[in-house]
């Protein structure tokens, strides 16, 4: 099988930047402040050029480990094109997120927690490292964010 040439890192980026502009769905790995209970959930994303926003129940896993340790890992994509991230979750109640935004990511997502039952939170995640990586060729250099920055120009 010939494969692709490994991507430079501005091709890395504004493939990884796409993703994020494109994908509606991302797998959230999350775990408690002690490390224990890992919990790995597909959750429905907003990227707004900055920050995810996602939205889960408040009760979940997920939920009860971003608004303790406010860590999260997610991933973008098949194995052989993936975007991993690491960032930091600040909790926003519905009631706090601006409508616009919530009217947003409910188009994109076709979901909206507004109207659930059970009482759910939004997430902002703030990358603070973005790797994205197709084969064994892109090994090297996977890194295109480092402390919340962009590793590549625009």
């Amino acid at each position: 099988m010939t494969r692709a040439p490994a991507r430079t890192p501005k091709q890395r980026k504004h493939d990884t930047l796409h993703r994020l502009e494109h994908d509606v769905d991302v797998w959230v790995a999350t775990a408690a402040e002690d490390g224990s209970a890992p919990h790995l959930v597909p959750l429905s994303f907003v990227w707004d050029g900055a920050v995810l926003l996602i939205a889960t129940r408040a009760t979940t896993p997920t939920g009860r480990h971003l608004r303790a340790g406010g860590v999260a890992r997610l991933a973008l994509g098949p194995p052989d094109d993936v975007v991993v991230i690491e960032g930091t979750a600040v909790p926003v109640p519905p009631a706090e997120l601006p409508e616009e935004d919530a009217e947003i990511f409910a188009g994109k997502t076709g979901f909206d927690p507004r109207e659930l039952a059970a009482p759910c939170l939004y997430f902002r995640i703030l990358p603070q490292r973005v790797q994205a990586w197709r084969a064994r060729e892109e090994d090297e250099g996977v890194e295109v964010m480092r402390d919340g920055t962009w590793l590549v120009p625009d």
